[in-house]
């Protein structure tokens, strides 16, 4: 298959090839102040949904969203609140320095009244590796403390460094609301998140978006300790944070009861709001395969205008690489495969999705009201945030092992004389931070893949200087702006390689399918069984 597909990229010399002046147009207007940082369901963001869909109209793709038009919208609840002090026992900790707090209801009230503090480690509940950090203790009207991470010391339980969704803080929120608390604050630590604490205050203030809310219970508050705060709010129970964080790496561990109650009331701007995802189709040629699509995905949202800025401070969060990069690299991606001679035999679906950076909000919303039946979903091919440092030797595949499109990746990788490497930050569970995963939740085999750590013609360490450089001071900044200074070589090399896997996948005989035993395998029998 492999050999088909590269003879019908040579066969097709008509057909203008990806290069870097095609992905920084498309950056420069996506990323453009115009647009003011594409925020959900703001004017931004609806001219970043008419540019792709005339981009897709253009192309000649056919619309895709299930009403028979170019965006499928998506419905959100928009609140913005939130206390400006938390004091627990004359311990007065301020909003941004030392915490963030959101509502966790969509209510214009959030009330917590003498709500006890209960640390619960990493707030995990594992029948699979025999773990349980609540050991059944009533938690019900609790504010609970809680470890941003999941266990790495033993390499046989949680992946050992490598991050699973067990670590992530939507998980430990879905657990705080499972158990009856009425509020969870987790601990934040650059290792353990991945970034620094001015990612949390520019990510987690303003207006913030979900879903309408189905019933059961829900969160008065959710948010984040500054590190140093936890300490300070510990040492009012006489607790030490370094002690509790060892008890919490064993599977002996019962929640804490910290004696201190915290009580907090603030109220809340609740609006419905619209967004959309994207979608154009490409037809299949195979009378048959052309029912099952493959789903190429970016998204097209990024974090709005800063509130509250200083004259003359840049308030526009531009998104620049995060993530008009990756939707640049669909839509070249989708014009190269519209103007072939003949359509892959699959299905090809470009969706452009809304509000990740609120918590993978559009992809949620497309897999819950698919244009098709997951079954029927072959792969999803996940773009977000290019490469914009040179080409590399390697690539590095987010999640290597969970499937069968990793040997497609590691032979067209070779194609282009790079080799194939595992995620060297595995420890930020990336996997579980993009759209894929909610495709992976339904079952449908997912690659998520970027440019390596190994740049042509620099040193050794280089690459990876240069990444910790670049989220330490650009990430979820205003400073992530499209600049001269930007070589897409290597994003070239990147997005090549996602359309060849792509064309492999449309061609091929049968789907990818998940690694034996990987956490998704049942979803995708289930996905199968309800085609």
């Amino acid at each position: 298959m492999l050999a088909v597909v590269l003879s019908l990229l040579a066969a097709a010399p008509a057909v203008k090839p990806i290069d870097p002046a095609e992905l920084r147009g498309h950056i420069r207007f996506l990323a453009s102040d115009l647009l003011e940082g594409r925020g959900p369901a703001t004017q931004g963001d609806r001219l970043a949904q008419e540019y792709i869909a005339a981009q897709f109209e253009a192309m000649g793709l056919e619309p895709g969203a299930p009403d028979g038009g170019w965006v499928q919208r998506v419905e959100m609840v928009g609140v913005n609140g939130h206390p400006d002090t938390l004091t627990v026992k004359g311990l007065s900790l301020k909003f941004k320095d030392d915490f963030i707090v959101v509502s966790g209801h969509q209510e214009k009230t959030s009330t917590i009244d003498k709500a006890e503090l209960v640390f619960v480690g990493f707030g995990i509940t594992a029948p699979e590796y025999q773990w349980d950090d609540f050991k059944g203790v009533d938690l019900k009207g609790k504010v609970l403390v809680v470890m941003n991470s999941d266990p790495e010391d033993d390499p046989g339980l949680f992946g050992g460094r490598a991050r699973l969704y067990y670590g992530r803080w939507g998980y430990k929120y879905e657990q705080a609301r499972k158990v009856g608390a009425v509020g969870c604050l987790i601990i934040h630590t650059t290792p353990s998140a991945g970034y620094p604490w001015q990612v949390v205050q520019t990510s987690w203030t303003g207006e913030q978006f979900e879903l309408p809310s189905s019933s059961g219970p829900q969160l008065q508050m959710k948010g984040w300790l500054t590190e140093a705060a936890t300490r300070k709010l510990l040492a009012l129970s006489g607790k030490d944070l370094d002690l509790l964080r060892v008890s919490a790496n064993t599977r002996r561990f019962t929640p804490v009861p910290l004696g201190v109650t915290l009580s907090t009331s603030f109220t809340n701007v609740v609006a419905r709001k619209t967004s959309g995802n994207v979608l154009g189709l490409l037809r299949g040629s195979d009378p048959t395969l052309k029912a099952e699509v493959v789903i190429y995905t970016a998204h097209h949202d990024h974090l709005g205008k800063k509130e509250g800025g200083a004259p003359g401070e840049d308030v526009i969060y531009n998104g620049a690489v995060d993530n008009a990069s990756g939707v640049a690299g669909m839509l070249a991606i989708a014009r190269y495969l519209s103007a072939q001679p003949k359509a892959p035999k699959r299905s090809v679906l470009f969706a452009s999705v809304a509000a990740e950076e609120q918590g993978l909000l559009g992809s949620q919303y497309l897999v819950e009201h698919p244009p098709v039946p997951p079954g029927r979903m072959a792969a999803n091919l996940n773009l977000d945030g290019l490469n914009i440092w040179g080409r590399t030797r390697d690539v590095s595949v987010i999640g290597l092992g969970k499937s069968s499109l990793d040997g497609l990746i590691v032979a067209l990788a070779m194609q282009q004389g790079r080799t194939v490497k595992p995620d060297a930050l595995s420890d930020r569970g990336f996997f579980y931070r993009s759209d894929q995963f909610n495709f992976a939740k339904v079952g449908v085999p997912s690659a998520y893949f970027s440019s390596g750590q190994d740049f042509i013609g620099r040193p050794e360490t280089w690459g990876r200087e240069q990444r910790e450089k670049w989220e330490a001071t650009h990430y979820h900044q205003p400073s992530d702006e499209l600049t001269d200074t930007w070589d897409l070589s290597g994003a070239v090399e990147d997005v090549r390689l996602f359309l060849e896997l792509g064309l492999s996948v449309a061609n091929a005989p049968t789907a990818p399918t998940w690694t034996k035993g990987d956490e998704f395998e049942s979803a995708r029998k289930r996905a199968l069984g309800g085609r």
